[in-house]
């Protein structure tokens, strides 16, 4: 999908379709009263016999009226005028995209920049814009033998009154890097085990590294054996498929600038080895590889952006899988940081291949690391798929991250990192064991990666109950590339 953004009046853009917003008790938006009174008022005329209401997600479609350029109109429902904020403005755009979707419009001209919503600036409403539009034309059937056929909508004209300047233009060009960084996440979550295995993922890595000029680096088993990962090796020697350590390094800021790194979890099918996880749903256990598929995408969007910033991506792979020579309850490892630990449940298995992943993080002497895993499911009962789950060592980041989900609509809220949880994680035969038992799950599961991060400043997003959706609209979200982007874009300009 193609985005472009000038000034224009309404009536006079010459598209498919004009998108106008009008809200409850039939005040006109801006550019909704500019339109009409090119067009006699007919839109007035409209909403005085009813078939507008104006109420919030309503969608009306006229054709051809006289005066206007464009062969359409769609005027769509705000609400109450007071009541206009971030979330009616996201409604908005969703009933905006279902109703395109079901004409045969190539194009649309959305006037929507210059709604005033409270607390939220013009780049947020591009922003947006360009992500609903993405979000609403995704299709995750590519291995289909017949795919569905394509929205007919390909370009989308965001509409200003007055002439954007650079940082308009800015917006759209970060957006629009955003959305394809979500697509790739989305891809890559969505494809199952079979096809993405960590070899695969190693492959893509690859692919977005030849593309965008970045350096990559794929550490195989034997190299990670010499590291003294057995932490992470134990996770994958029940499976046929080899592990991989895959590096990626975006060069943008001063060679002298310590970097951001992203950590992600990538197990590409977690079976729970042999404690083996229940057959119900056990399908959607390739999505547990959507922390490495988000920091893929976040790094595709950033080299994009061509953000000024140093930024290395780490990511773990392998599967968890039961089979003779499997990790067992009871064993006890060693993991790089000279660590052992007693493995009582061998699916809490992410912690395992990101603990030597953090580790292997310091050689990058970086400003700040987090890591992104699909964790624990005691996240998803503690904030359902509104939220990640967001744990810290240090408070400020913690703010850092958590703004930046505010302002991308991809919350994310903060959990208690206190020593007092600490306990659960005693073991009498090792130095800690990868449970706490059921009470805290989540943050035991922080907990016990914080005690290999000690050196340098680290933050955790739990995004087990974000990163896909169950059921009829089963699919990976993309999440939490949004957060991720925003929090990068952040360090580049306050670095300026």
């Amino acid at each position: 999908m193609e985005f472009s953004i000038k000034q224009s009046s309404p009536e006079n853009q010459r598209s498919a379709c004009v998108v106008l917003g009008v809200f409850e008790g039939g005040q006109l938006a801006p550019a909704a009263h500019v339109l009409d009174q090119t067009a006699d008022h007919q839109l007035s005329d409209l909403i005085a016999r009813g078939d507008m209401t104006g109420k919030a997600g309503s969608t009306v479609m006229v054709h051809t009226l006289s005066g206007v350029a464009a062969e359409r109109v769609l005027l769509v429902g705000l609400g109450k005028p007071d009541e206009f904020n971030a979330k009616q403005f996201l409604d908005m755009l969703r009933a905006t995209f279902a109703a395109l979707h079901k004409t045969i419009c190539k194009d649309a001209a959305l006037y929507f920049t210059d709604l005033d919503v409270v607390g939220r600036d013009e780049t947020w409403k591009i922003n947006q814009i360009v992500l609903s539009a993405a979000e609403s034309a995704y299709r995750g059937d590519q291995l289909k033998s017949k795919p569905a056929d394509k929205p007919a909508l390909r370009k989308i004209l965001l509409g200003c009154a007055k002439k954007p300047g650079s940082a308009a233009q800015t917006a759209l060009h970060q957006a629009s890097a955003i959305a394809h960084g979500m697509k790739l996440a989305k891809d890559l979550g969505n494809l199952p085990g079979n096809i993405c295995t960590p070899t695969y993922l190693a492959e893509q890595a690859r692919k977005l590294a030849d593309a965008h000029k970045l350096k990559v680096t794929i550490l195989e088993e034997k190299d990670m054996e010499k590291l003294g990962m057995h932490s992470l090796l134990s996770v994958t020697r029940g499976s046929r498929q080899p592990a991989k350590l895959i590096t990626l390094e975006y060069r943008g800021g001063d060679k002298k600038q310590k970097p951001v790194v992203l950590v992600g979890k990538g197990l590409t099918f977690d079976s729970g080895g042999i404690s083996l996880k229940p057959g119900a749903e056990m399908d959607e256990m390739k999505y547990d590889m959507c922390g490495a598929a988000s920091v893929l995408g976040t790094m595709q969007a950033v080299a994009e952006m061509g953000l000024k910033l140093n930024v290395v991506a780490v990511i773990p792979s392998s599967e968890n899988m039961p089979d003779g020579a499997a990790s067992r309850p009871g064993d006890i490892v060693k993991s790089m940081a000279g660590l052992t630990i007693e493995i009582l449940n061998t699916d809490a298995e992410g912690r395992l291949i990101l603990c030597d992943a953090l580790t292997y993080a310091a050689r990058f002497e970086p400003d700040t690391v987090v890591d992104i895993a699909t964790l624990t499911g005691a996240c998803v009962i503690a904030l359902g798929g509104v939220a990640s789950g967001l744990f810290s060592n240090q408070d400020q980041l913690a703010r850092e991250l958590f703004e930046a989900g505010e302002y991308s609509n991809d919350k994310a809220w903060q959990m208690p990192l206190w020593d007092e949880y600490q306990q659960q994680l005693d073991s009498n035969f090792a130095d800690m064991q990868n449970i706490g038992g059921r009470a805290a799950g989540s943050v035991t599961a922080a907990c016990f990666l914080s005690r290999f991060t000690k050196d340098y400043r680290w933050a955790h997003l739990d995004i087990a109950g974000t990163a896909w959706k169950s059921g009829k609209e089963k699919g990976s979200t993309g999440r939490p590339v949004p957060l991720l982007t925003q929090y990068l874009i952040g360090r580049a300009q306050a670095k300026k």
